[in-house]
């Protein structure tokens, strides 16, 4: 009998040690972001930029061609974050940072990530990670509470507001260390400090730490988020020298030759066409011989700060080939929001006289004319729910699980999904209640599918909304509105429909002729938008579509 029991035991040791054997790991889970980068900038997207280490991540990994963020930089982050839409996280439109807050402003306006929510890291931890954070936080005003380290994240070396200074970091947008600010930050390489060195450097040290440490057998969480390419176009001597007057031929060419490489690769479908030249931007044979060599300058210095970047996630991949982590590691790669049009049609000031301490943070800065090119083949930029402002470049790379030599993804996909595929890869648990407070439910779905070629069988359209720009995608439909004021709100008759398999540019709006169906799609959407929390906005209330004309026929 005794003979026998210890048989038994032995038997199920060795069977428990055999399956312990025979499962895979949990995958390290790396989330890097860059910051205002338009759709075809990326060389696997494109461009004419060097960036050989996102295209070898590209090419070995899938690429989606139709991934959906929010619109702006905050915005994006909350979603990202935490698997919800921005308001209902309490970051509807910005956060806070400096500013007083006011007592009159909704709830879904607030300016700092509400504890309805659960972050990444949070999830990560509930699996046994560790969790690391560098980069742009922009989740947070000053309440401590809300930044990384409150959050979730074991260790944080990055800037907790939005745009800095790439070189001298001042003012309440220096560099943090943990919670520690940090007014004369170090340069991590041989030369001069520089945010998107430090981000990149900061995170191989908490790796390699991490695997010298006594918790090394624990898989980590790594959040990377880069502030470039957001102005101000900061970069190093060695990479504007690189980049000066590469792009002499002027935007109006770098359009069509980037739409002609995205054909090619099979990005865009041939059918597809390339969208007008946005009508502010001036043709680049108007402009005078010194505006020529000024505007190249300026994307010169653009271009020269995801070279960098590409350059850093180099270092990043080579530092997880030397752990031999790079094969079980997921990496997520995307873009905050599309290319910014912001400050300026031409852009503004000089890539090396204005990157002086103190010097303003719009300058230098591109413009919407490079902006336009940015966003090769699509209309708009950030801000803005059309493809240009809202579709970014996604990357999903995991030797383990990803076979090379994939195709392009087709099916969209939206920041939640995010949220729902690391609760997947990793085991974690999504919590209904977090430390006393009810979480609302994520509603993306994995993208593990996606990994193994088969379809995301999404039950539910996709939705956005950002200072009244508004999408609703529902498998290849697509009904988008723009710029409606927030007393009015977005009225039936401001939408505009796209059927984006045969004209995903958006040049053939099929509102007119499919009235059922805008209908039926934005009652979809103000179904979400009540339960999202997208009003009432700060400084009044939505009007239900229709009510003004209703008015007007009874006087």
């Amino acid at each position: 009998m005794i003979r026998n029991t210890t048989f038994l035991t032995l038997a199920a040791s060795l069977f428990a040690a055999a399956v312990s054997a025979a499962a895979p790991a949990k995958p390290n889970v790396i989330l890097i972001m860059v910051d205002d980068m338009g759709y075809s900038d990326l060389g696997c997207w494109g461009s004419e930029i060097d960036t050989p280490n996102i295209d070898s991540l590209a090419k070995d990994g899938l690429r989606f061609t139709q991934f959906y963020n929010s619109a702006r930089c905050c915005p994006t982050r909350a979603t990202l974050l935490t698997g919800l839409a921005p308001h209902q996280v309490g970051i509807g439109h910005m956060t806070g940072e400096n500013a007083n807050k006011n007592a009159n402003t909704p709830p879904a306006y607030a300016g700092n990530i509400n504890n309805s929510c659960v972050t990444l890291a949070q999830v990560a931890k509930s699996a046994g990670y560790a969790t690391f954070m560098t980069g742009k936080w922009h989740l947070s005003g000053t309440d401590q509470a809300d930044w990384p380290l409150q959050r979730g994240f074991d260790r944080y070396y990055g800037c907790l507001s939005g745009a800095t200074h790439f070189f001298h970091p001042y003012d309440w947008r220096i560099i943090y260390d943990g919670n520690t600010p940090v007014d004369t930050p170090e340069s991590t390489t041989d030369r001069p400090f520089y945010t998107t060195d430090a981000f990149a450097d900061h995170a191989i040290r908490f790796i390699d730490e991490h695997e010298a440490g006594p918790s090394k057998e624990k898989p980590f969480f790594l959040y990377l988020a880069f502030t470039a390419p957001h102005w101000p176009h900061h970069a190093h001597d060695q990479e504007l020298e690189k980049y000066r007057g590469k792009f002499d031929m002027g935007w109006d060419k770098l359009r069509e030759q980037r739409f002609a490489r995205q054909k090619a690769s099979g990005l865009i479908p041939s059918s597809w066409k390339l969208s007008p030249r946005d009508p502010e931007v001036p043709a680049w044979d108007s402009l005078g011989d010194r505006q020529k060599k000024e505007c190249s300058f300026r994307m010169g210095a653009y271009a020269a700060m995801i070279d960098r970047v590409d350059q850093k996630i180099g270092d990043l991949l080579a530092s997880l080939k030397k752990h031999d982590a790079y094969d079980n590691t997921l990496i997520l790669f995307l873009s905050d929001n599309g290319a910014c049009a912001e400050v300026s049609l031409l852009g503004v000031g000089d890539p090396i006289k204005d990157r002086a301490p103190n010097t303003p943070l719009t300058v230098p800065s591109y413009g919407k004319a490079w902006a336009n090119a940015s966003a090769t083949p699509y209309r708009l930029y950030k801000h803005f729910a059309h493809e240009g402002g809202a579709n970014t470049p996604f990357i999903a790379h995991w030797p383990a699980r990803i076979g090379k030599g994939r195709d392009w993804y087709r099916e969209p996909a939206q920041l939640i999904d995010v949220m729902s595929t690391v609760v997947d890869v990793s085991g974690g648990t999504y919590p209904k209640k977090f430390e006393g407070h009810d979480i609302i439910p994520n509603e993306g779905v994995s993208l593990v599918p996606a990994f193994e070629g088969k379809s995301l069988a999404r039950k539910e359209p996709i939705f956005i909304e950002h200072e009244n720009n508004a999408f609703v995608r529902d498998g290849e439909w697509k009904l988008v509105g723009r710029g409606v004021t927030p007393a009015r709100g977005l009225a039936r008759d401001k939408w505009e429909l796209y059927h984006l398999s045969e004209d995903g540019t958006e040049l053939n709006d099929l509102s007119s002729e499919m009235p059922d169906k805008v209908k039926s799609m934005s009652a979809d959407w103000e179904t979400w938008a009540k339960r999202a929390h997208v009003y009432p906005k700060p400084g009044g209330k939505k009007k239900q579509p229709g009510k003004k004309k209703q008015a007007a026929k009874k006087k």
